[in-house]
């Protein structure tokens, strides 16, 4: 018999391991049949963003509410297995206020310094790497230049990178990955620029697609190549599905660009155009795809929504099946406020901590993110899946362990019958109204 894991609506089940969905009943007319001899993309892993206002929330709680709340995202067994992350590169709307790592002007970086990360965010860092059992891959990003730098002489509302300090802001993601290195971190990748297509009232800086193939063919390329970070990948686009086919194809389709390139990042704001996604993979199938930012927007009006958790799964499940490699969160904890956020961009996260009286919300989408994360590990490899349903979103992978694992999701208001083949021996489950399952075989 498969082991089964549910969450579901108008119930007390959070990824709870049950045994009655299997009915002893006739085959059910809708099938999902797991075809063990196709593989496609292996998966890096699965995670969230360190911002610094989800670390500085951590430690407005108490130790032990602190360590309970990481082992939540960060603990294999009790948790549900996070092993990637996200920081920012200097400061962004998730910071308390906007700030870089060196003084006005110093083209030389010779006042770079990283104290104010050591503060929050790497010690959070490490409380997570030891929970997790190993070193949890990060992914730098920044939102903006200093000001110096760009046409607009400001962190915020756009504005250009001047190319006089091109080579500087390279030089800069380089001194980022040293600093960072220093105190233990794995930097594995760095995207050229969150959101690059955004002027935002927060920190921001714009790049068209050539403007980015550029920076990385002329600067950040051969300066990272050329120092000790030459072996962290590099990551182009960092924005939305909607255009993000011909953003990243000027960049992708120049040899001499895409050299230095891992792949593509991306976000899901705007469309839940996941074909695109499939579509930057049928062009460039030798590059990665990693998603590496989503949240729900407007905390007051979304906040404890069930719908968030579906909307988390299909969105992870949308980009999975065109193969993209791996899942990173936004922010990990905001407060009960949705932030703090410098600009009042509040948001939602999986995980509210309500500060004042200590407690720990758990949203649906920890627990509809959780139905992937915790059991589709790092190095497993998606399978074939010929799904003949009508309202089931389905998905399947092959663990490094030889385990297979089903993700169905039901967003529909009535229960679904429905039977899987893997092998040649079926079996058939009935999945509740408004619910998630992983089988496990």
């Amino acid at each position: 018999m498969s082991k089964i894991i549910l969450t579901a609506k108008d119930s007390n089940y959070r990824l709870s391991e049950v045994s009655h969905l299997l009915k002893p009943k006739a085959v059910s007319n809708q099938f999902l049949t797991i075809e063990t001899d196709k593989t496609y993309q292996t998966i890096l892993g699965f995670g969230g963003a360190f911002t610094e206002s989800a670390c500085y929330n951590l430690y407005r709680v108490s130790k032990e509410v602190r360590e309970k709340a990481l082992k939540l995202y960060f603990d294999p067994e009790e948790g549900i297995g996070y092993t990637l992350g996200r920081v920012s590169i200097h400061g962004c709307d998730f910071s308390l206020n906007s700030y870089t790592y060196i003084e006005e002007g110093d083209i030389d970086l010779k006042t770079f310094n990283i104290s104010r990360d050591k503060i929050w965010v790497i010690p959070t860092i490490k409380d997570a790497e030891r929970i997790a059992g190993q070193p949890i891959k990060l992914l730098g990003s920044p939102w903006t230049p200093p000001a110096f730098m760009k046409d607009n002489n400001s962190p915020i509302r756009g504005g250009h990178l001047l190319e006089e300090f091109a080579d500087a802001w390279a030089r800069y993601y380089v001194r980022f990955i040293e600093e960072y290195r220093k105190e233990g971190m794995t930097i594995w990748g760095v995207s050229v620029q969150n959101e690059p297509a955004a002027v935002q009232r927060w920190d921001s800086c714009i790049y068209s697609a050539i403007q980015e193939r550029d920076f990385v063919k002329n600067h950040l390329g051969p300066i990272l190549t050329n120092s000790s970070a030459k072996d962290v990948n590099i990551l182009v686009w960092d924005h939305n599905r909607d255009v993000m086919v011909e953003r990243v194809t000027p960049i992708l389709s120049d040899p001499e660009t895409a050299k230095y390139v891992w792949g593509t990042a991306f976000h899901w704001y705007v469309s839940e155009a996941f074909e695109n996604v499939g579509k930057v993979h049928d062009l460039f199938p030798n590059k990665g795809l990693l998603f590496t930012e989503g949240c729900v927007e407007d905390f007051s009006t979304h906040k404890y929504k069930w719908e968030s958790g579906e909307r988390y799964a299909r969105n992870m499940m949308g980009d999975l099946l065109n193969h993209c490699q791996g899942y990173i969160d936004w922010n990990l904890f905001l407060d009960n406020l949705g932030g703090p956020n410098h600009v009042n961009n509040v948001c939602d996260a999986p995980i509210i901590l309500d500060i004042f009286p200590e407690k720990i919300i758990q949203e649906t989408s920890y627990y509809y993110i959780g139905h992937i994360s915790k059991f589709v590990k790092p190095g497993a490899v998606r399978l074939g899946l010929k799904n003949k349903t009508d309202n089931l979103l389905s998905v399947a992978f092959k663990n490094p362990n030889g385990e297979i694992a089903l993700v169905v999701m039901n967003s529909k208001e009535s229960a679904q019958d429905f039977t899987t083949i893997l092998n040649q021996k079926s079996e058939t489950y009935e999945i509740p109204a408004r619910s998630i399952i992983t089988l496990i075989f």
